[in-house]
């Protein structure tokens, strides 16, 4: 795999251990609700953040 993968992946697990490390009863309380929301819902937050991720990526490589 190239090197630019593994440092993608490290960035994300970074990103996301830093609500769990710093704010741990928040970020249990913002996954209740994340879990008792609506499956369209959670769709479409996972559809914008594609899109956003996709587009700062595009910008990022270009």
């Amino acid at each position: 795999m190239p090197n630019w993968f593994w440092a993608a992946l490290a960035m994300v697990m970074i990103v996301e251990g830093i609500g769990p490390l710093l704010i741990p009863n928040r970020w249990r309380q913002y996954l209740r609700q994340v879990a008792e929301s609506e499956p369209g819902q959670l769709r479409q937050i996972g559809g914008t953040l594609v899109v956003i991720g996709s587009v700062c990526l595009y910008f990022i490589v270009n």
